[in-house]
């Protein structure tokens, strides 16, 4: 897997915007500056945007490609190779999702120091002036609350549960389109019977990175979420 960035998305052009399961082609090379393994910098104006990559047949040609990819059932095994080989991405099949937790966010909106990182960010590689990274921020709205995953799995001494904060940019997307349409009191109950009810139904995946200065804070930065497989027999007699 890699990690690509700077893609300022609002601004590049619309021909250029791609969807979460979408092949693109684009020029990269190794972060420099940024010495997890998998970090790359994208050439943004080389970026051309491809075929979908459908969720068709119970997410056939999507499972094909997240089957390629290195699963880990035990966090404790994704520190283990964060500490032996630098590992900073990570794909997290848990147990069990015991549930979700809502809190309301530290800051409800961006401080001073979050403003200048996220102005910084925009403006890696020259692409845009500091007149038009700050305008991007401006734009940029922040969720007020934060999301939390509870999950267990297995050790050889026995489960063992964690907690970890979800990032992922449908779940803030998701949010202001609840709050939207339900208001401060309503969009809760239906944030939560989504990320809560259908997800934790499905077969939930946590892709798993970490943070360039501090290698041991993991943060969930997308969620991955197939339908649950039915049994191989079923799916043998259904052909029939």
């Amino acid at each position: 897997m890699r990690r690509l960035y700077p893609v300022p998305f609002r601004m590049i052009e619309q021909d250029q915007q791609f969807k979460k399961w979408q092949w693109i082609e684009v020029g990269v090379e190794k972060a420099p500056a940024d010495h997890r393994p998998e970090s790359h910098k994208v050439d943004i104006g080389s970026l051309k945007v491809e075929e979908d990559v459908t969720p068709k047949k119970e997410w056939a040609e999507r499972r094909e490609w997240i089957e390629k990819m290195p699963t880990f059932s035990s966090f404790d095994e994704i520190e283990q190779a964060c500490r032996d080989e630098g590992l900073s991405i990570a794909l997290l099949r848990p147990k069990k999702v015991l549930g979700l937790e809502i809190k309301d966010a530290r800051n409800k909106v961006w401080t001073d120091e979050e403003k200048e990182k996220l102005m910084r960010a925009q403006m890696q590689g020259d692409l845009f002036s500091e007149a038009q990274a700050k305008q991007q921020v401006r734009d940029l709205r922040k969720v007020p609350f934060d999301f939390y995953y509870s999950y267990v799995y297995d050790t050889p001494d026995g489960e063992k549960e964690r907690k970890h904060k979800i990032v992922d940019w449908e779940a803030g997307a998701l949010f202001w389109r609840m709050y939207q349409d339900h208001g401060p009191l309503g969009w809760k109950d239906k944030f939560r019977a989504k990320l809560e009810d259908d997800l934790i139904s499905k077969d939930l995946m946590f892709l798993m990175g970490n943070q360039h200065r501090f290698q041991d804070q993991w943060l969930i930065i997308s969620l991955v979420y197939p339908p649950k497989q039915k049994p191989v027999e079923v799916r043998q007699y259904s052909l029939f």
